[in-house]
């Protein structure tokens, strides 16, 4: 066809495809004023596995109805440590873009999410809600302008750091435990202490605004700590078992009063719930069976987790949604369904996700980049994945950061049948969700192309962010004080 002629063809085809656009558009459009109510909860080191709806022997009775009223997302991607996929959810943007692409932010560490980087809660603020966060924050407690209350929360209640004592609220000796980024003296397990704030902001602050509630567990992260009713519920598991599976199963209990809450102002019909966890369970006391690996691995036990969004009305109840999907797509997704705008000149790496949660079979991603971090990273196209150097983790040491697959990939440099011992790895995830079955010898222009494209990614990639241990740091006696 004549180039010159192809518009006025495009109109026709337009025109005549009218119709079908139109019922696509009110199956997928964005649900009408009032804007909804947001509440994001997110587990910490769930496994896979590790809930009930996927046959648990955890009993999650509050999560699994609440994924039974909506869309639970089968094939939901984080990052492989919590930092990461906390700053994917606040920016919409890869972590590789930040130079959090490695590891979590240390408890000593000066850095944070980016200054420059514009948040959700920002964005959402502006657009006029309540946005408030009870939890854990783990994206920088070195001065006052990395903590939460300077990154767009009206309201902060919990923790900056990880591992942080259930019942002490210290780590290393210091107090971690805040309200309105000031030191808060509060005694409690540190689960119902989050689900109590979550209450009391949906209490003081339901049906005045729209409210945008991060509710961020560190249940079921180390230390493994549980209060005995509810490990008295699993004597007959492992010790190490017992103790994560009572974390779950209290964590599941204080969903389920933050649910009640909702359900007593009224604002359930006007709520999108989101669940998720926040990287892959640590093994041996959690599972993510059938998948690969862990958290702090690429593979898909590192980086595949639980997932569901729930809004009575407005998602279709008791449905599945299993094409990927990654937490930067939140980001998009609420500051649509809000009102709110994204930065300026800011490119988000999200895609608006609402579509796939109302049945659009079309993919939202041509592919999705799971990490490009020094050495080391994944890529999800379709059903297929690539991986380079598996075997590096973001936990110990740091890869190598001159390493170039691009380079080695080349016809000239290394033959594709090389590429298993080269710690190159190609699987089809809709055959093998275990990835089990190299198939990179196999498919060599395949992997020439997925390889191209995460080399590209990883061109892309911000330097790493942090530094090591100051030598004469000392332990404060309240973490993100003034030192």
């Amino acid at each position: 066809m004549n180039r010159r002629h192809r518009p006025a063809f495009l109109q026709v085809v337009r025109l005549g495809c009218l119709g079908f656009a139109a019922v696509l558009v009110a199956r997928a459009a964005v649900p009408a004023a009032p804007r909804p109510n947001i509440v994001f909860i997110l587990s910490d080191d769930q496994g896979f596995a590790d809930i009930g709806y996927h046959g648990s022997e955890i009993a999650t009775p509050h999560l699994d109805r609440l994924a039974a009223s909506g869309v639970k997302l089968e094939s939901f991607y984080v990052q492989p440590v919590c930092t990461p996929t906390r700053a994917a959810l606040m920016t919409g943007l890869y972590p590789m873009r930040l130079g959090l692409q490695l590891g979590v932010i240390k408890p000593e560490s000066q850095h944070g999410l980016p200054l420059t980087a514009r948040t959700l809660p920002q964005a959402l603020r502006e657009a006029g809600y309540f946005t408030a966060i009870t939890g854990k924050w783990h994206l920088g407690n070195g001065g006052p302008a990395y903590l939460p209350t300077a990154r767009g929360f009206n309201h902060q209640h919990g923790f900056y750091l990880g591992s942080t004592d259930y019942f002490t609220h210290e780590r290393d000796g210091g107090l971690d435990w805040h309200r309105q980024d000031r030191a808060l003296r509060q005694e409690g397990y540190t689960t119902d202490l989050i689900a109590a704030e979550a209450v009391q902001i949906i209490e003081a602050h339901g049906g005045q605004r729209p409210i945008f509630l991060y509710v961020a567990f560190n249940a079921p992260h180390t230390p493994l700590q549980a209060t005995e009713p509810y490990l008295a519920r699993y004597a007959k598991l492992p010790e190490k078992r017992r103790a994560y599976a009572a974390m779950v199963t209290q964590m599941d209990d204080a969903v389920g009063r933050v649910v009640a809450a909702l359900d007593r102002k009224r604002l359930r019909e006007n709520t999108l719930i989101v669940f998720s966890s926040d990287n892959g369970g640590n093994l041996p006391a959690a599972s993510n069976s059938p998948l690969r690996d862990q958290k702090g691995s690429v593979y898909e036990g590192g980086v595949r987790v639980p997932a569901f969004a729930t809004w009575p009305g407005r998602l279709p109840a008791g449905t599945t949604v299993t094409q990927p999907l990654h937490m930067t797509d939140w980001h998009a997704t609420l500051l649509r369904l809000a009102g709110a705008k994204a930065a300026a000149g800011v490119t988000l790496d999200g895609r608006d996700l609402w579509p796939a949660l109302n049945g659009d079979p079309r993919a939202i991603h041509d592919e999705i980049l799971i990490n490009a971090a020094p050495g080391t990273g994944a890529l999800r196209r379709g059903d297929w994945k690539l991986i380079v150097n598996g075997h590096l983790r973001f936990k110990g040491g740091t890869p190598d950061a001159k390493f170039s697959w691009a380079d080695l990939l080349r016809e000239s440099k290394l033959p594709v049948e090389d590429a298993k011992r080269q710690q190159v790895e190609l699987f089809n995830l809709a055959d093998d969700p275990a990835e089990s079955r190299n198939l990179a010898a196999e498919k060599p222009e395949l992997l020439r192309e997925l390889m191209a494209r995460y080399e590209s990614y990883a061109r892309q990639a911000a330097p790493l962010v942090g530094g090591d241990k100051p030598g004469d740091f000392k332990v404060p006696a309240v973490w993100g004080e003034t030192r």
